[in-house]
């Protein structure tokens, strides 16, 4: 069996589907039984539709809401609707708040009221205030239950309260120190509550806390996480008081989803577009981006057109052509990758733009030259003309010195008008490069040749 044929779980997706082929129920629930909610989840999206319909049989009563937390939201989305109001409260009880905001943000709004009313005060309270965040912020992706004491009491004093209270779980990172109107203070570790004198008090072990702000952009949370390999964060509001967390799982999550996003844009593809997403959704995502490719591509053909007599004379040029955009959008590609990935991490800010311009020019020039030189050499020994020679190489130069300046210009820009480099980038790209390369070649041709 191919290693690429395994699944998260480690479970072969073929035997998995052979089982559903065969109909094999009582197979399947057992492998299902042995797996937690997030594995189960992702063997879900690792099928189509119909099998996932015999998969969904399989899945037990007793995680079935677990398991719509975790799972993609078109998958969520269709068996949510599916369900009664009574249905959809039963599933939620038990979960967590960040769980039972995940079932509900697909469930219709007589439904969502009607769960609001049957869950725990607490609870309930924690969910509006997940519900009351955009998508793409900090506050949506936060567990807003924390684990917090007031300055002033003593380490064992905690830790007698923590037990009482039962309070720490597998995900548990540090104890929030707060004041009377639950402001942070500080963060005390496990680790220091457990070995540290028992009457001293928090406030003496406490570490200034690095906090993120409940409203910040979440892939901008990402890069301050990866940046410090953070594990842990408490989330504040603009008054400085503590709303939530963000623990290890959390900090999975949200790097996991920002590279999928990135990933994504890149190609001109939606955020919502999985593997196995409907045909006509995946189509509509898809056709916006080639609609605007096609209008950046009418505008090179146009500049084409306006060297229409050239290229009636000397077929070779018209041969050539593809040649000098392909080379100008390869080398342009590469630097916009580093570029994007270098935002994405944080990377890119200050004084040091100035060296990323003169870097990537030099790149520029120096494989400018490199490959000029091949391409003029195969083009001589292929038309043996010492004038399209010359053509071909000076264009070739140009294209991709302005390539690999273009691969640097456009993200930034694009980061300071606030839209996302990845989303966008490679359309702009693809645009700068085929315009400059067919109008550097067809007009050194006119001027050189003609």
């Amino acid at each position: 069996m191919q290693e690429n044929d395994n699944n998260e779980s480690g479970i072969p997706l073929l035997y998995i589907q052979e089982l559903v082929d065969e109909g094999d129920s009582a197979t399947l629930k057992t492998l299902f039984a042995e797996l937690d909610a997030s594995l189960i989840a992702r063997t879900l999206e690792s099928f189509p539709e119909k099998s996932v319909d015999e998969l969904w049989s399989c899945v037990a009563e007793g995680v079935v809401g677990e398991v719509l937390a975790e799972v993609d939201e078109d998958i969520r989305q269709r068996y949510v609707e599916a369900l009664s109001a009574q249905e959809v409260e039963t599933i939620v009880q038990g979960l967590d708040a960040q769980e039972v905001a995940e079932v509900l943000e697909v469930a219709d709004d007589d439904t969502r009221a009607r769960v609001y009313a049957s869950l725990e005060g607490g609870i309930r309270a924690q969910v509006e205030i997940l519900h009351a965040y955009e998508d793409d912020v900090v506050g949506r992706y936060m567990d807003p239950d924390t684990v917090n004491v007031k300055q002033g009491v003593s380490l064992g004093e905690v830790q007698r309260y923590i037990r009482i209270y039962h309070l720490l779980d597998d995900d548990s990172e540090q104890i929030m120190v707060t004041d009377r109107d639950k402001r942070l203070l500080g963060t005390l570790t496990l680790i220091d509550l457990i070995k540290q004198p028992q009457k001293g008090l928090v406030e003496d072990y406490m570490e200034a806390p690095f906090t993120l702000n409940d409203q910040m952009k979440i892939s901008d949370a990402a890069t301050l996480l990866r940046s410090r390999e953070l594990r842990f964060a408490p989330v504040c509001d603009s008054n400085g008081l503590l709303v939530g967390q963000l623990d290890a799982a959390d900090v999975l999550e949200i790097t996991r989803d920002d590279a999928d996003m990135t990933l994504k844009h890149l190609s001109g593809v939606s955020d919502e577009e999985e593997v196995f997403t409907p045909i006509m959704r995946s189509a509509r995502s898809r056709g916006l981006w080639l609609g605007i490719n096609l209008l950046t591509a009418f505008l090179a053909a146009f500049v084409i057109g306006r060297f229409e007599a050239v290229l009636d004379q000397i077929v070779a040029l018209a041969i050539l052509m593809p040649v000098v955009a392909s080379m100008g959008g390869i080398a342009g590609s590469q630097t916009l990758t580093v570029v994007i990935r270098g935002l994405a991490l944080g990377q890119i800010a200050g004084n040091n733009k100035r060296w990323l311009y003169n870097k990537e020019l030099w790149v520029g020039t120096s494989n400018g030259v490199v490959w000029a030189l091949v391409v003029g050499l195969i083009s001589f020994l292929w038309f043996g003309s010492a004038l399209i020679t010359l053509v071909i190489t000076l264009a070739i130069f140009i294209n991709m010195s302005v390539a690999n300046l273009a691969g640097v210009l456009i993200p930034l820009v694009l980061k300071r008008l606030r839209i996302d480099p990845a989303l966008s980038g490679s359309v702009i790209l693809t645009t700068v490069t085929d315009v400059v390369g067919f109008l550097s070649f067809l007009g050194l041709a006119t001027v050189i040749i003609l």
